[in-house]
């Protein structure tokens, strides 16, 4: 049983979030997905100055997901009795040297070991937040506690990633990597203040991999992680080729924005309604993606279509971390723990695909078939959602207040 730090002074009464410390969680949420995602708005630049093609840089993405991929399962296990704070703190400082590296490296290859490094960092980081989160406060704040801390996902998006590649555009984009240096080195300090400690597991309190995928509800979740997150992927990575198609490459940091905002949004409609609702926003999810997709593939010809479609989608994506985060944590009750493992190792396997699946259609069949390979995706996703009605994706969250 997940239980409230009650001696703690840093720890709130059980009726309010621990607010201090939920920001820094989301700060190193913001930290992990905007390292991830931040070459998809500095792309050109990082290639040209790298002297690759703009397909071969995309991979900087997919190596950054395989660092997660390979890793977020084993580390996890080897690490579940270090205490959280000790291991946040390990990941947030391994995010620093391989941010510094990136910033500096002028070799291609280096550059991708360094983004592998910071994958293998996520991997662990990911692995445990949304647990973190939920172990701070009593049953009924655990799903706003989450959609707290995966607020830090649309913040990136909506701040951080267009701010990347407007400051990569004007002073180049190696200082975007040595800002985020900067801001972990803050974050460090944030977190050695004003986070409170948890345990680790008990020896012998891990679930293995094996039972945790018979728990009723964990499967179907897991499944969905994986085609909805490859789906976004793959044209999330290469928007920017996309929108320099659609005659709109001097545009890239103004959707980006677009898009984080429309997912603040998402957000707190999902942190507003998870408990009551969670099945009902996932549908949506998956529908308001595919049909911005599909908007996207028929209507490039002019911005105010694309920007419109956009929107749609960071309504449809911005909840989607927050809602499987849930989803696979309450289906998988005391084996949560390996089961958000998995879903991180599935999640990044869904993005190192996502890349390279791109990246082949990309150089293949040019940047317009990138958006018609999200609604043929998100077709069997929501066939699986609504199929996972009673474990998986139920109506209401076990646990929550009437």
């Amino acid at each position: 049983m997940r239980s409230t730090s009650t001696t703690d002074p840093r720890t709130p009464p059980a009726d309010r979030l621990p607010l201090a410390a939920l920001l820094a969680l989301a700060t190193a949420v913001f930290v992990t997905s905007l390292t991830e995602t931040l070459p998809a708005g500095v792309l050109p630049a990082m290639s040209a100055d790298l002297a690759v093609s703009e397909s071969a840089m995309g991979q900087s993405v997919t190596v950054y997901a395989l660092g997660t991929a390979l890793t977020a399962i084993p580390l996890t296990a080897a690490t579940a009795r270090w205490r959280r704070k000790r291991l946040l703190l390990a990941t947030v400082v391994a995010f620093a040297l391989a941010n510094t590296v990136t910033a500096a490296s002028t070799d291609y290859l280096l550059t991708m070991a360094a983004r592998f490094v910071a994958g293998v960092a996520a991997g662990l980081a990911w692995a445990m937040l949304a647990g973190y989160a939920r172990r701070m406060v009593p049953d009924h704040l655990q799903g706003r506690a989450i959609a707290v801390v995966m607020a830090g996902i649309p913040v990136a998006l909506s701040l951080g990633v267009p701010a990347g590649a407007f400051l990569g555009a004007v002073a180049g984009w190696r200082l975007t990597f040595g800002l985020m240096t900067a801001l972990t080195v803050v974050l460090v300090v944030w977190i050695l203040a004003l986070v409170p400690d948890q345990p680790g597991q008990e020896p012998g309190a891990g679930t293995p991999v094996g039972r945790t995928l018979a728990v009723p509800g964990v499967l179907p979740v897991l499944v969905v992680t994986l085609v909805f997150v490859l789906a976004h992927t793959i044209l999330y990575t290469y928007v920017a080729a996309f929108l320099g198609h659609a005659g709109l490459d001097e545009a890239v940091d103004l959707v980006l924005l677009l898009f984080g905002a429309a997912s603040l949004v998402s957000i707190w409609v999902v942190g507003a309604h998870i408990d009551r609702g969670p099945r009902t926003l996932v549908v949506g999810s998956v529908v308001l993606v595919a049909v911005a997709a599909t908007a996207l593939a028929l209507l490039s010809d002019g911005a105010v279509p694309v920007y419109a479609a956009v929107v749609l989608w960071g309504l449809g994506w911005g909840g989607v971390p927050t809602l499987l985060q849930t989803a696979v944590a309450d289906a998988g009750g005391e084996a949560a723990d390996t089961a958000q493992s998995m879903l991180v190792t599935l999640w990044n396997v869904a993005m190192a695909g996502g890349g390279v699946a791109g990246g082949a259609l990309l150089a293949g069949l040019g940047p317009a078939a990138l958006p018609w390979t999200l609604p043929v995706l998100l077709a069997p996703v929501l066939v699986v959602v609504l199929a996972a009605r009673v474990h998986g994706f139920p109506a209401r969250r076990p646990g929550a207040g009437g």
